[in-house]
């Protein structure tokens, strides 16, 4: 197919976020996966927010007058926070992934969390905390009457960045300095012990209006307590697809993914993640409206695990943006 036929999609990668590398390996894998009858077009953006093509500085709004679409493939801070969304707005730019309110909403664990409880989604006893308002004598009382062990985490943060599981209070302390580090507020919740599962949802697939892949089990290397950043995307931890959950837990894991895509109002894919607890079933931790898609990402092997292409689903979503969907 001629170039000059073919629909012009600028892949975003990169961005102004602590998540700048994984955000690298999701857009080299769409970039390699495009469907024929695309034309990407790799946009670089650099850790200050400066835009790049073919590796010269470009302004934003000249990159955008030469592309149809945009491939959202940007994570966390910018990308994933309704602000990128926002800009590609004010240019009409046709763009795969959330819009954004719902980005900003899903983003932020405390607003999703409250949201999604009012609809019967369970998730971890929790409290939002300020900064300003963690004097010595609150974080005292505050480890004295909340439910330990307690998992601290950035109320707007991805990847299990500044999260930390805190035994004993010196290691509350601790996970507290760090996560305040990344974030003014920080979320403090009950540790629920358990297997940690994710799912991902996709939109008007198969016929059904969100269509929830098969259930993956996670399983972090023994050196950690949860899927932390280096479980992630360091070594020595394990994925299964699909995983071992009962017929039960999978048709709750899947719902609530459902769910809390609907809920939040977000739009074309999205991934869900749950710890599920042998006494106290399946509990929502938190969603992403932006998933990796690197090409060992939990993401792209579920969409393997259900016989689905990374290039059908590429094409899938560039439909559903083209079409305003």
């Amino acid at each position: 197919m001629a170039m000059a036929s073919k629909i012009k999609v600028g892949v975003l990668r990169g961005g102004p976020s602590r998540e700048h590398e994984i955000s690298l390996k999701s857009g080299q894998t769409v970039l390699k996966n495009m469907p024929e009858n695309y034309f990407p077009i790799d946009i670089f953006i650099d850790k200050e927010g400066v835009w790049h093509v073919h590796g010269i500085p470009r302004a934003p709004e000249k990159i955008l007058r030469k592309v149809d679409v945009c491939f959202n493939a940007l994570h966390g801070e910018y990308g994933e926070d309704g602000q990128a969304q926002h800009f590609l707005d004010l240019f009409s730019m046709p763009y795969t992934g959330s819009g954004r309110l719902a980005s900003a909403f899903a983003m932020h664990k405390g607003h999703s969390k409250k949201i999604l409880s009012r609809h019967g989604i369970k998730s971890p006893y929790g409290k939002i905390l300020r900064k300003e308002e963690t004097s010595s004598e609150k974080i005292a009382e505050l480890f004295r009457t909340f439910p330990n062990p307690s998992v601290i985490k950035p109320v707007a943060l991805g990847s299990s960045i500044g999260v930390s599981v805190a035994k004993n209070f010196s290691e509350f302390e601790k996970a507290l300095e760090i996560a305040f580090a990344h974030s003014p507020f920080v979320m403090i919740e009950e540790y629920i012990s358990g297997r940690e599962a994710t799912c991902g949802i996709i939109d008007s697939f198969r016929g059904e209006e969100n269509y929830a892949l098969l259930p993956v089990e996670i399983i972090p290397p023994s050196s950690s307590d949860f899927f932390d950043y280096d479980a992630k995307y360091g070594v020595g931890s394990n994925t299964i697809h699909p995983g071992r959950f009962s017929a039960m837990e999978k048709y709750e894991i899947q719902n609530a993914s459902r769910l809390a895509h609907k809920i939040l109002g977000l739009r074309h894919y999205s991934r869900s993640d749950f710890i599920v607890s042998p006494s106290r079933g399946v509990y929502f931790l938190e969603v992403n409206s932006l998933p990796d898609l690197a090409s060992d990402s939990s993401y792209v092997e579920s969409l393997n695990a259900v016989g689905a292409s990374l290039g059908d689903f590429l094409n899938h979503v560039l439909v559903l943006a083209l079409s305003g969907k």
